[in-house]
């Protein structure tokens, strides 16, 4: 397998992981899920499938890809909603920032690593009046080992 050079440094992100979060929408409810994240088409792309136990918040599935004359990594998400967007997205570091500006409903992530890898912290943000942000989603990823 070759994998995708644009793509390698995101290879920290390969393996199953537990999250645990909260949602501005459901305040009193604890979310749990699952994560997979693997290697398709013998390293030409990422594959990150999403999954949450408690109603109101929807499994779906991301493809990371990359621009070889650029520095930005894209993400295509679909879920089962039928919802469909494309995110662009910069890791520096053990810091992975994912943008998407939509007039009315703008969204941005952080997810910051620990230094194992094995714990990603993420904060999701989401603008409706093209200026204002607020926190929408906080999550713990954890690799299950």
């Amino acid at each position: 397998m070759v994998l995708n050079p644009k793509l390698k440094p995101f290879g920290m992100l390969v393996g199953e992981w537990n999250t645990i979060g909260k949602h501005r929408l459901l305040p009193e409810t604890t979310l749990h899920g699952h994560v997979t994240v693997e290697w398709i088409e013998e390293g030409a792309f990422l594959r990150m499938r999403t999954e949450v136990e408690e109603e109101g918040i929807p499994s779906g599935v991301f493809i990371l890809a990359g621009d070889d004359a650029t520095e930005v990594v894209s993400l295509f998400y679909f879920d089962e909603r039928g919802v469909s967007r494309i995110f662009e997205s910069t890791l520096t570091g053990k810091v992975w920032k994912i943008q998407r500006n939509a007039p009315g409903f703008s969204q941005r992530f952080t997810w910051t690593f620990a230094d194992d890898n094995n714990t990603i912290q993420a904060v999701a943000e989401l603008s409706e009046d093209d200026s204002t942000w607020v926190r929408d989603l906080v999550q713990t990823y954890t690799r299950v080992k």
